[in-house]
């Protein structure tokens, strides 16, 4: 299920008028709402990312052009669609991305993947790049950049604005969580790219980071703080 719909923050929040796909099916919110408990372990976080990451990844691919190819049945030819996975890319934003790439990647195993390396400044809380790299001809390809949480935006701005400059065919951006002010930040630089997230949480707090939330994903998923 996929609810696309226009989000308009509150008043003390930028206005933002584009469209985000809200994935709203109930196998998702459940496990959402498991991972978002203080007291959930590292080995389930890590297991329910991966699972919401198979789940995702049928939403996000709904739309994906396929062509038809001859194939033989036990009983005859035909003609038959199929997505191009060796067009597709999954660009996981590191470190936190990398729990989402796994579980897109067991429903489309033949798709190319790539990595952004970012962190985020503590003072400024700018992105600061240390990593990329992609697959050639990034121009015949659709790319989907995966990063668990769209909080301030800036990291989310900072690997679309590097795959831009690639020219892939076209950009998706998928995470788990959103903020308003990511979601505003991320749609004034690029107001063309779509975003699906599974929740649309209340605000920032004073040190950037999504609340109610569920925390520090890379910190959750691979058991450091």
């Amino acid at each position: 299920m996929t609810c696309a719909t226009r989000f308009d923050a509150n008043l003390e929040k930028p206005h933002m008028s584009h469209a985000v796909h809200h994935l709203k099916h109930p196998l998702i919110q459940h496990k959402l709402t498991l991972m978002r408990r203080k007291d959930t372990s590292t080995n389930s976080f890590r297991r329910l990312l991966h699972e919401i990451g198979m789940l995702m990844a049928y939403e996000v691919l709904r739309e994906m052009p396929v062509q038809e190819i001859s194939i033989e049945t036990p009983l005859e030819t035909m003609l038959a669609p199929v997505i191009d996975g060796k067009k597709i890319v999954l660009l996981a934003i590191m470190r936190a991305g990398q729990g989402f790439l796994d579980g897109m990647l067991d429903v489309v195993p033949s798709a190319r993947v790539g990595h952004v390396g970012l962190f985020r400044d503590p003072a400024t809380l700018n992105a600061v790049e240390y990593y990329f790299k992609v697959p050639q001809g990034m121009e015949e390809r659709d790319v989907i950049v995966l990063d668990p949480m769209l909080a301030t935006g800036n990291s989310a701005v900072a690997a679309v604005d590097r795959v831009r400059a690639t020219g892939p065919r076209s950009i998706r951006f998928v995470c788990l969580l959103a903020a308003p002010e990511g979601l505003a930040n991320f749609h004034q630089r690029h107001p063309d790219i779509p975003v699906y997230t599974a929740a649309i949480d209340r605000e920032l707090n004073e040190h950037g980071y999504i609340v109610p939330g569920l925390g520090d994903a890379g910190d959750r998923i691979f058991g450091t703080k």
